[in-house]
């Protein structure tokens, strides 16, 4: 224990300096230049075309999670990543509270897409960009924050890739563990489990065996409501 704890104050040191570092970056995140942009940019949701501007409920803020699409793909086709991330987004109550209103937006077609939401039970609002001008439409896979004062609306700030880590609180968890993500990047100590390549267990089968075979889907849709073990037609097995 003597030993233990001597190395866990060592690496406290590093880790308060991180996140110092981490305070300091989100300052200079928020002295960004602010772009203008149209707030009545189309948008298509649950009763049709909307301005942009609503997406803001009312508030000052607005975050969206912009999910990458295939068209026509099946559910179990849609991004593994993104499923994983808009999964980590289902509660918004507390962003609210903040004064901070959250959407996501996504390239498809409205039909596809409201099929999709109403399979993985989400409840949070989802919103078709497709043919929408940057910044209310754009790349996909980005966490991006707006900003709306009065009838103008400003993008703020956009991230990708490692950056949309920070809203799914299972991966912070992961690096705590003494065999952590499993991923083939991460360093490990000599005899740990090695890792297989970047985020293959966001997609197993049924049985919970991480796969990128035909019997997968990404992880959260095994867990969504009213979920059961189903094939990949979508069809519960025992059952036409």
């Amino acid at each position: 224990m003597a030993e233990w704890r001597t190395a866990r104050e060592a690496l406290l040191v590093r880790e308060e300096a991180h996140t110092r570092e981490g305070d300091a970056i989100a300052a200079a995140r928020r002295r960004l230049p602010r772009v203008e942009f149209d707030g009545t940019a189309r948008v298509v949701g649950p009763d049709g075309p909307v301005p942009f501007l609503e997406l803001f409920q009312g508030r000052e803020e607005l975050v969206v999670y912009k999910h990458m699409w295939y068209d026509g793909a099946p559910h179990q086709g849609q991004c593994e990543g993104c499923t994983t991330t808009a999964w980590h987004l289902r509660d918004a109550v507390h962003l609210h509270a903040r004064g901070v209103s959250f959407a996501v937006l996504t390239t498809g077609e409205w039909p596809e897409v409201a099929a999709y939401v109403a399979f993985m039970g989400y409840r949070q609002p989802w919103y078709s960009v497709r043919d929408a001008p940057e910044p209310v439409g754009g790349d996909m896979g980005y966490l991006t924050c707006y900003l709306r004062d009065g009838d103008r609306t400003f993008l703020t700030y956009a991230t990708t890739g490692r950056g949309n880590e920070r809203v799914n609180g299972s991966l912070g968890l992961l690096d705590m563990t003494p065999h952590g993500r499993g991923e083939a990047w991460e360093d490990h100590p000599a005899g740990r489990p090695a890792g297989r390549e970047a985020c293959w267990s966001w997609r197993t089968d049924a049985d919970g065996a991480a796969t990128w075979g035909p019997t997968s889907r990404p992880v959260p849709q095994w867990t969504r409501p009213g979920a059961g073990p189903v094939d990949t037609l979508g069809r519960r097995h025992g059952h036409s």
